[in-house]
């Protein structure tokens, strides 16, 4: 989340298990689901997942009969994924380590290729170069896309909002590139978190988003927040060629 003081790194290196539990109370009304199936079928497809983190979008991927190879960069969260989805070879998937600019797979293997809650913690982590950091992730999810492929990038557009809009200017930025040098199309839709009570959606918010936002869910008796998604898709581009090496060969893959 651009601009905020929070260390989402040091979250998702150490409090894997309070950041499973809150995305798990997130979108209380299946909506996410829906939307990435209207802009790219999903059922019998080759689905890549960058950013899996603790498998929440790769669990509702493989819920479609998609083959899935997720990867995720977070020692800590991989781990918790792949305890959460045991058994997922069985069920058509994969969860990998890797980075988003350098993806463990061959070119043209993915119908589909999703990035959710990812490229947007780049515009902090890597303030004065995120639009190369983001451009060159997207060109990765490019190369391992078939021809008609489709890209998805899923990114927030407020929590605690009832109306879709950048929460921050560094993202209004961002996702004004994505539509104007990406050429993508976009949606919103809203992705709400569900608790027994307003207290305890305090509690499992306050590591995330802050003091200031967990008192303000007490003040508003909230026991469900509010929130706006949106999401992002286009067509693949012609990527550049492959590294020397890169990718796996194509007897190696799910």
């Amino acid at each position: 989340m651009a601009g905020s003081s929070r260390d989402f790194r040091r979250i998702y290196a150490e409090q894997a298990d309070a950041y499973d539990a809150l995305v798990r109370a997130e979108d209380c009304e299946g909506r996410l689901l829906p939307a990435l199936e209207s802009v790219a079928p999903l059922a019998g497809a080759h689905v890549l997942e960058v950013g899996a983190g603790t498998g929440r979008i790769t669990e509702l991927v493989l819920s479609r009969g998609a083959r899935v190879v997720a990867v995720e960069p977070g020692p800590a969260m991989l781990a918790l994924a792949r305890r959460r989805l045991r058994g997922l070879a069985s069920t058509g998937g994969e969860l990998l380590r890797a980075e988003a600019r350098r993806l463990p797979l061959r070119p043209g293997w993915a119908d589909v290729a999703i990035a959710g809650w990812v490229f947007g913690h780049l515009l902090s982590w890597e303030h004065e170069t995120w639009l190369e950091a983001v451009a060159a992730a997207l060109a990765e999810m490019d190369r391992a896309l078939r021809p008609g492929g489709t890209l998805i990038v899923v990114e927030t557009l407020g929590t605690g909002e009832t109306s879709p809009a950048p929460p921050t200017r560094e993202l209004a930025e961002y996702y004004a590139w994505l539509g104007e040098a990406q050429g993508m199309r976009s949606l919103a839709i809203r992705t709400d978190y569900s608790f027994a009570d307003a207290e305890a959606a305090a509690r499992a918010t306050a590591f995330f988003f802050g003091d200031d936002f967990a008192a303000r869910v007490r003040r508003e008796g909230w026991s469900r927040i509010p929130e706006c998604t949106g999401v992002w898709w286009r067509a693949r581009r012609q990527p550049p060629a492959p590294l020397a090496g890169q990718g796996r060969a194509a007897e190696d893959l799910p």
